[in-house]
């Protein structure tokens, strides 16, 4: 008896191997809708884009000739096209930095015991929910100059109107303010997820030690937090340098191209001006913005995470 258990078991030694094997082919013909997908309609749009790069096409004729590296030499001397990259730095930059540090204010607050601490946590996130586009339009009648609330308020108060949107210095921030009031609830969500799975064994042991409360979130929070932080800042730095709704809604990207993201700036090229040449040209630099960006903040955010 014990023989052919022995028996048994080399044979179900030696079938495993070919199990597994059958398991991981079986795995591997589910990935092909999900391969098709993304090749349909990211990598076959993508190595397309960089073929237009090189051509003269409008964007609606059926041919178009080969320019070679004339849009390329044409987007780096244009300056409009460092106007709208300082832009999207500061909508991508600006937002991430005020959407997280307002978000972990958020999310500290929200950790304690305090009352209606769910009613806050709905109100700060409720703006999500709105369309961006829509959300850029509920600020325009905020700040715009006829009729706008903000100039009613200041006039009834006794002072002179302000033109807040068609000031070229200062429209960008306002844009910077929206969608940091808009998705910074994403963030304090995210920093209270990461704070609730926080064991309060430590703070219990550092107040034994006498440590007081900023040692506590230097030495214990932000550490803990440090994954919680590595997704908001990736997902903040790409939703801000990628900002286009807000912007179409809000200012048009004007005066002039004062407020224009890339974004924004490829969707006139491509629509108003009839260049798709160059507006995918722009695309490309957009992309490897985004791409460069996104993965240096990653490995700086996951080191730190190993380190903590």
């Amino acid at each position: 008896m014990s023989q052919t258990v022995a028996e048994r078991k080399v044979t179900v030694a030696k079938k495993a191997p070919k199990v597994k094997q059958r398991r991981q082919s079986s795995l591997m013909w589910m990935y092909i809708p999900a391969l098709c997908f993304v090749s349909l309609f990211i990598i076959y749009p993508f190595f397309n884009g960089i073929k237009i790069t090189f051509t003269d096409w409008n964007g609606f004729s059926q041919g178009y000739n080969w320019v070679g590296l004339e849009q390329y030499k044409r987007m780096f001397s244009d300056p409009t096209t460092w106007l709208v990259v300082k832009n999207t730095l500061l909508y991508g930059i600006g937002s991430t930095i005020f959407q997280t540090g307002i978000g972990l204010l958020y999310a500290l607050l929200l950790n304690q015991s305090i009352k209606l601490k769910a009613f806050t946590r709905t109100i700060v996130y409720l703006p999500v929910i709105i369309s961006p586009l829509i959300m850029g339009y509920i600020w325009y009648f905020f700040f715009a100059y006829q009729g706008g609330a903000l100039n009613d308020l200041l006039m009834f108060l006794g002072f002179e109107p302000i033109n807040a949107l068609g000031n070229a210095s200062f429209n960008p921030w306002i844009i910077v303010l929206v969608n940091t009031y808009q998705f910074v609830g994403i963030a304090m969500i995210i920093y209270l997820a990461g704070l609730q799975s926080i064991s309060k064994d430590y703070y219990e042991a550092a107040v034994i030690d006498g440590a007081s409360a900023f040692a506590q979130f230097k030495k214990i929070t932000l550490p803990l937090l440090a994954p919680a932080i590595t997704i908001n800042v990736v997902l903040n730095v790409i939703g801000g340098l990628k900002l286009f709704d807000v912007i179409i809604s809000l200012t048009g990207g004007g005066p002039g191209n004062a407020s224009q993201s890339m974004s924004t700036f490829m969707y006139s090229l491509y629509f108003r001006r009839q260049d798709a040449g160059y507006a995918a040209t722009q695309g490309i630099l957009m992309a490897t913005i985004i791409l460069i960006i996104s993965l240096v903040a990653l490995i700086y955010f996951k080191r730190k995470e190993v380190e903590a």
